[in-house]
């Protein structure tokens, strides 16, 4: 399908984006059919911000190609003929409102396994206890100042 769509050009900090007509599937910087205006942000004048050549865009409109959101209203501020009226994705929210089925309905749903029990282990852990007359150290090692082995 080909897009209609922002190739982001320029030094760091400093964008300007060409609007192009590219295959959907290409990267958004990568090779493009037609080179059709230039966007440039940092301009003061709205006016003179945007340039887009309407006669190659309102062509590539009439032969299917599909515009983005954001070019979608550069095109519609424009005035370009043949722009079709996007539709936004409509999200399912998790967790919404669920219908209760009408009693006496059948369920085609599967039922849920039963859960099964934890396990209660019978011998209680407990840490090791050192054998009587040993020296505890702490795992950083001995206490300054003491004399091993003297």
């Amino acid at each position: 399908m080909v897009r209609l769509r922002f190739m982001r050009m320029g030094k760091k900090n400093r964008p300007h984006y060409r609007l192009c007509a590219m295959d959907s599937r290409w990267p958004r910087d990568g090779k493009y059919l037609e080179w059709l205006g230039v966007y440039d942000p940092l301009i003061e004048d709205d006016a003179k911000k945007a340039r887009i050549n309407k006669e190659r865009t309102e062509y590539w409109l009439s032969v299917g190609a599909q515009p983005t959101q954001t070019v979608y209203s550069f095109l519609k501020d424009a005035d370009v003929q043949g722009l079709v009226r996007l539709k936004k994705p409509k999200h399912k929210r998790p967790g919404g409102k669920r219908v209760e089925a009408a009693p006496g309905a059948v369920s085609t749903r599967k039922p849920k396994p039963p859960k099964k029990p934890k396990a209660v282990s019978s011998a209680v852990s407990s840490p090791p206890v050192p054998p009587e007359g040993a020296v505890r150290h702490s795992p950083l090692g001995p206490p300054k100042g003491t004399l091993e082995g003297a």
